[in-house]
């Protein structure tokens, strides 16, 4: 036997030991050429020995297979390489992992915080951890006081709980004691500069002139801070002023701001910015890993002088790439000046991309987290498109959202010459793979609603009504044309939708454009709970909205 028959012959005992004992010339031929290359010049060779060993290989019983299979050196399949699901592990998580959830309350959450909520959440899953909802408003020019109720709210929909809650207005005398005490440390220094001025040294990488002030005249300056009006004096961390990126040399710590803060009014003119703020709560509430974009690699360098000059253990930082919707700004001040000009309903206008436009419109919370988890953390940039959430969600709600008529647009059709046998309730199931659920009745006498679209101008066409009669347009009258699925097929009927005249709903849809279409329903419909998700048939998935004075209002989520 030479190289090329054998190498033909274990291929053939190969392919038919994973098809039954039945080898297939073809797929050894395919084996050949891929696996073996330098036998394509002999394709006529292969193809031929392929079809005869192939027929003898077929003779053998599955056992004489196997033996002359092992003869030849057996074979072992190989494995299709799963790809790891879930997150990667968090570095250093070998004691307790704390982590925190930390909105700026100056909105309503949007899909971009649901990636950072979601991950905090599974990952404090995964190591048994602590998760800390931080709200971070020491910026009182950035608070929406609606905020405080909105972000607990968005999260509970997206099914994230946390163990402690932490509102940094609350903690304001817990800086003070710690830009005290960095003050003593000499890791920090009162700046009277103006801003421009510094802006020029830090830039020139020289020194502000009052960064070698000893801690008594610093104390000393810290004790009229609160007087000052606002951008005449500030505490500046002391960091290396020749450092590469200028934006990292010698930050703010704590300044005035005028503004009355919104929760907490007139108590305090003194706030920390974030990067201090932030940093102090991290080090006092145990958080040893921080999930962040990474438009905050300088401030987790920032944080780090911080970090040192206290003494403190520096936590892990972990950083992803930004998070891009389609079509959709995620900015919540753009949202917010749209809804003040009254472009946007409000925060749940079906145009934005906040948690409760998603959830108004159907989206499940289910979605939004497969969305997240598929994402990760990985440092590369990602865009998110509706074409994504639309194929999760749908995943979601396929096999549970009961099935319903709507027509769009209606106009009322009288059927001529429908048969009286024919006339009567039309069953159809609530669910079409979940019968146990029950079916609807729909009342068909002869008058139905359809929607415009589905009118045909051309005569001689015909419609097939589910599940009802078959019906044809002649000079622009609707008669009855048979009553089967198999005349309808033979007519090439298009189906439709339909809904009885008897009980009728009005219906109004918001499509995600805040358009609105309207329309009748099936009087089912009537018992569907406010805020269900159903199946408009050939329409797509709505959720129930509202009831109101006997009309239903949806919110369309997708086909």
């Amino acid at each position: 036997m030479d190289k090329l028959e054998e190498l033909v012959r274990k291929q053939a005992l190969i392919n038919a030991a994973k098809h039954g004992g039945q080898a297939q010339p073809g797929a050894v031929i395919g084996m050949i050429m891929s696996g073996h290359p330098e036998y394509r010049k002999q394709a006529k060779d292969v193809s031929r020995l392929a079809g005869q060993i192939t027929a003898q290989v077929n003779q053998l019983s599955p056992e004489a297979q196997k033996e002359e299979l092992d003869n030849l050196g057996g074979y072992q399949e190989k494995k299709k390489e799963e790809k790891v699901k879930g997150l990667s592990d968090l570095p250093g998580a070998e004691g307790k992992v704390v982590l925190r959830f930390a909105p700026n309350p100056s909105g309503p959450l949007h899909i971009g915080h649901a990636r950072a909520a979601v991950l905090n959440q599974e990952y404090s899953k995964r190591y048994q951890g602590k998760l800390i909802l931080r709200v971070e408003d020491t910026d009182p020019r950035r608070v929406d006081p609606s905020a405080y109720q909105m972000i607990p709210e968005d999260l509970k929909w997206m099914g994230v709980d946390w163990d402690e809650e932490i509102i940094q207005s609350d903690r304001m005398e817990i800086y003070y004691e710690h830009a005290l005490e960095l003050i003593k440390l000499g890791g920090a220094y009162m700046c009277t500069c103006p801003g421009d001025v510094f802006k020029e040294l830090k830039d020139s990488s020289q020194s502000c002139p009052h960064r070698d002030a000893s801690v008594e005249e610093n104390l000393k300056l810290w004790e009229k801070m609160p007087e000052t009006g606002e951008g005449e004096m500030v505490l500046r961390v002391k960091t290396d002023i020749e450092h590469k990126n200028p934006a990292i040399r010698d930050w703010v710590a704590m300044r005035v701001v005028e503004d009355e803060h919104p929760r907490i009014g007139k108590q305090y003119r003194v706030y920390p910015m974030m990067n201090f703020s932030v940093a102090v709560d991290d080090h006092l509430l145990g958080v040893t890993h921080v999930l962040r974009g990474k438009d905050h690699l300088a401030n987790s360098e920032k944080q780090e002088y911080l970090y040192h000059h206290m003494g403190w253990d520096v936590p892990h930082f972990i950083h992803y790439g930004r998070l891009k919707m389609d079509d959709v700004s995620l900015s919540t001040s753009q949202a917010r000046q749209g809804i003040e000009e009254g472009v946007y309903s409000g925060w749940d206008d079906p145009r934005l991309g906040t948690i409760r436009a998603i959830a108004r419109r159907g989206i499940q919370s289910l979605a939004i987290k497969e969305l997240m988890m598929e994402i990760g953390v990985k440092i590369a940039d990602s865009t998110v498109t509706w074409k994504k959430i639309y194929g999760l969600n749908r995943s979601f709600l396929e096999d549970k959202a009961n099935r319903y008529f709507m027509v769009e647009n209606p106009e009322l059709v009288e059927i001529e010459g429908v048969p009286e046998s024919l006339l009567g309730n039309v069953e159809r199931p609530l669910h079409p793979d979940h019968l146990d659920l029950g079916m609807r009745s729909l009342e068909f006498n002869g008058k139905v609603y359809l929607s415009d679209e589905d009118i045909l101008s051309q005569s001689d066409q015909v419609l097939r009504l589910m599940d009802a009669v078959n019906i044809i347009f002649q000079d622009g009258e609707a008669k009855y044309h048979s009553e089967g699925i198999d005349e309808a097929r033979e007519a090439k009927a298009k189906i439709v939708q339909w809904v009885p005249t008897e009980g009728a709903v009005e219906t109004e849809m918001v499509m995600p454009d805040a358009s609105r279409v309207t329309g009748f329903a099936e009087s089912t419909l009537k018992g569907v709970k406010e805020g269900e998700v159903v199946q408009l048939e050939r329409i797509g998935f709505a959720r129930l909205d509202k009831k109101e004075d006997g009309k239903l209002r949806f919110y369309y989520a997708h086909k």
